[in-house]
């Protein structure tokens, strides 16, 4: 019986050792100071037909596919009628038709769009899909699809 306690409690243990170090992990890390995220194109305010072409900039850090883990770099992830406010910036962006991923180091996508006013903002993350701390975002953009 004290075997089977002991083998429980060193489980459990090695559990919470495992998750503390995959917590460890997830840390957000810092930014180039001066990394900046913006739209090329399209602009705040356009009218446009659909498909839309999203052209992404960054200044002050590079682009790299996720997955690679290089000082300073990370990839594109488009929020499309998200308020950034509704998105856990503490964990992994989940892939979604709201929010995507431009993990192959894309900077730029052609996106369906239904007619109607849309809202657009770029969030620039790590390796892991995770925030820097502070987070590396645009400007809100909103444009009109015809």
């Amino acid at each position: 019986m004290q075997r089977l306690i002991t083998m429980i409690a060193v489980s459990l243990f090695g559990g919470a050792l495992m998750a503390s170090s995959a917590l460890a992990e997830m840390e957000a890390t810092a930014p180039a100071e001066d990394a900046e995220v913006y739209f090329i194109s399209p602009q705040d305010g356009d009218t446009l037909s659909s498909p839309v072409t999203v052209r992404m900039g960054l200044e002050g850090m590079g682009v790299a596919p996720a997955g690679i883990e290089v000082e300073n770099t990370g990839h594109h992830h488009l929020l499309i009628d998200k308020p950034l406010d509704e998105v856990d910036l503490s964990a992994p962006l989940p892939a979604t038709e709201q929010t995507l991923h431009f993990g192959g180091g894309q900077t730029q996508t052609t996106l369906d769009l239904p007619p109607g006013e849309h809202t657009l903002q770029l969030l620039f993350m790590d390796y892991r899909h995770i925030s820097f701390d502070p987070a590396v975002h645009s400007d809100t953009i909103t444009i009109t699809v015809e």
